[in-house]
């Protein structure tokens, strides 16, 4: 259903909705265990005399509330469209999300949903935000006024941005050319304000290869006010995003992500929030920054001059990615690089977008991360890889060592010096 319509707005129809699909998921329970959302709702339906219609509001709140948006059930699920049954778990809990959150937007959610205010702001005093943010009086603070927990390591932030070193940095030797790869840099809100490393890391690897790179004025993909619920503000987000990066994909051009939610959003949220032909022509054009490369690869493009390797790699591949099946791209890029030994970890990190932040919900998320954890542990690697950012904070604050981006793993392994 699209929010488009009013029936999507509807509480009665919301229910209504919820109680169909939880009687199909208690007959089916293949998610049983899959995360806690799933955990509670067969646990309350087997309190209940085993019987979905017997669960009340606060049940319903209690499974929105602890569904995460890793939208790997979807994977899962067999009774997802085109099946008549048409279940879509994920999107009915952000449907439920944003009708539980209509009106009354909790300060939680409008202060961890507008990443780039957050980002301008913290980046202007970046020395001084980075290290209040280790106190314990500040998070202290910070804990009881926006509920962030105060034992949640922060990502930093930085005075320049991703994007304006990319306005000031000198002309790329890579000219447009006939038949040349181009590539719009979606860069993501969080490689702009907390890991500009990573997207100079992604300039330098697809320039490396011959692409074109242009940044357009963006703005966040949208996922965080999904998680909260604001809806509008999603939506006016993909709007601008889609406008501003709707003129290149005319002219041929990819749009690259390095962060799997934004190019998850980008690709299947968009279409669903603006219900337009630009919204989709600019989803069809859009790949995972790995997934781009590995197709550059197929078509002869991909230069394989790697001058040194990462050893053995742990590499987390995060939900976001699992649930756009694209197969394991990350893994078959680094991969390529000689003397190089890639363990896969298909394991969720629990932290998944503002979740893991909130306080609520810390300790639980490292009780989801646990195996992971451990399997990175096992693994003994040289290096540990995950494509998303959040995964690799809460990778960093499990086991004390920093995951690198598939994209600085491949400039390493190019001999391509950080800019």
């Amino acid at each position: 259903m699209k929010p488009q319509s009013a029936e999507f707005w509807s509480r009665e129809a919301l229910e209504k909705e919820l109680y169909r699909v939880f009687d199909i998921c208690h007959g089916c329970r293949l998610c049983f265990h899959l995360c806690p959302s799933f955990e509670y709702l067969f646990e309350a339906i087997d309190s209940k005399e085993e019987e979905p219609s017997n669960l009340t509001r606060e049940d319903f709140r209690q499974v929105v509330d602890l569904c995460y948006q890793c939208k790997l059930c979807y994977n899962v699920c067999p009774y997802t469209p085109p099946h008549r049954w048409q279940i879509d778990y994920p999107r009915l809990m952000l449907r439920a999300t944003a009708i539980n959150a209509k009106g009354r937007l909790r300060l939680q959610d409008r202060a961890l949903s507008n990443t780039d205010r957050v980002g301008s702001l913290s980046g202007m005093a970046a020395p001084i935000v980075n290290r209040v943010n280790q106190m314990g009086l500040a998070r202290s603070l910070l804990q009881a006024t926006m509920g962030i927990h105060k034992e949640r390591k922060l990502p930093r932030y930085h005075r320049q941005t991703f994007a304006r070193w990319f306005k000031k940095r000198p002309a790329s030797a890579v000219q447009p050319q006939g038949g040349a790869a181009k590539a719009v840099l979606f860069y993501t809100c969080y490689v702009n304000y907390n890991d500009p490393e990573v997207g100079k890391a992604t300039v330098a690897v697809l320039e490396k290869n011959g692409v074109e790179v242009q940044c357009p004025r963006q703005r966040c993909c949208g996922m965080p006010y999904l998680d909260g619920g604001d809806i509008k503000a999603a939506t006016r987000n993909a709007r601008f995003n889609v406008r501003s990066m709707l003129p290149y994909v005319e002219q041929g051009y990819s749009i690259v992500v390095p962060g799997p939610t934004c190019s998850y959003t980008i690709k299947q949220e968009y279409p669903l929030l603006l219900d337009t032909d630009e919204a989709r022509r600019v989803a069809e054009a859009t790949y995972d920054v790995c997934e781009f490369l590995m197709k550059l690869k197929r078509e002869g493009q991909l230069s394989t001059d790697f001058q040194s390797s990462p050893g053995k790699v742990a590499y987390h591949l995060p939900c976001h990615l699992r649930a756009q099946n694209i197969g394991y791209q990350s893994m078959k890029l680094m991969s390529l690089i000689p003397d190089t030994e890639v363990e896969l970890i298909e394991k969720c990190a629990g932290m998944d977008g503002t979740w893991g932040l909130k306080k609520e919900y810390f300790q639980l998320s490292f009780k989801v991360a646990e195996p992971l954890l451990k399997a990175i542990r096992e693994a003994e690697p040289n290096t540990v890889v995950s494509d998303c950012p959040l995964a690799a904070l809460q990778i960093e604050q499990g086991l004390g060592m920093a995951p690198k981006h598939p994209m600085e793993v491949l400039a390493a392994a190019y001999g391509i010096e950080p800019q």
